[in-house]
């Protein structure tokens, strides 16, 4: 696990720890900002409009997001941690393992097609707030991975499997599949590697 992850998400945002009050309103944020996602689309999404949908002042806002990219990279990173790290059943194999968690993690926007294409143009963002969470998402991901791979993993196959995700989800957001088809495609790839 990472070493962030006994802090919840809802007490910590990715540039200061966090009052319960503040922590609330960050919390309406990330919750309006998907909203607003789903009505008007990444194009159209502005902390400005997040910030008139949670109820909260523009300037308030950017106190705790320093863009909207910055913004959906913590919609995702909140999802992520709320999604429970998988408890591998006794028996399952190396394969089992690593195609229950990569799905997992594949699947934690799909269905949500804007806010899927949101979290995919954020997370390319130079934003140096969302290069922050970009490297707290990689190690959680690359976590959930190495753990799913067994004591001692082959870096070289968790490395693979990093890239595997990434580009799968970069396919997905650019439109050439579903999240849904991508983790499908995820799993025939892992197959083929850990024959």
């Amino acid at each position: 696990m990472s070493e962030n992850r006994s802090d919840p998400p809802i007490l910590e945002a990715t540039r200061r720890r966090l009052t319960e009050k503040q922590a609330d309103t960050v919390d309406r944020l990330t919750k309006a900002a998907v909203d607003v996602i789903q009505q008007q689309g990444y194009a159209g999404l502005t902390v400005r409009m997040v910030a008139a949908a949670a109820g909260v002042g523009t300037a308030t806002a950017y106190t705790y997001f320093s863009s909207k990219e910055h913004l959906v990279a913590e919609v995702f990173w909140r999802r992520l941690l709320q999604s429970p790290q998988l408890e591998h059943a006794e028996g399952q194999t190396m394969t089992e393992r690593v195609v229950a968690t990569l799905r997992q993690v594949s699947l934690i926007v799909g269905g949500e097609t804007e806010l899927a294409g949101a979290v995919t143009s954020a997370l390319l963002g130079q934003d140096p707030d969302v290069s922050h969470l970009r490297v707290r998402i990689g190690l959680e991901i690359r976590n959930r991975i190495a753990e799913a791979l067994g004591p001692d993993p082959d870096i070289d196959v968790l490395e693979t499997f990093e890239m595997l995700y990434a580009g799968a989800l970069v396919r997905a957001g650019m439109g050439y599949g579903s999240y849904d088809e991508m983790a499908d495609r995820i799993e025939k790839s892992v197959h083929l590697i850990l024959r």
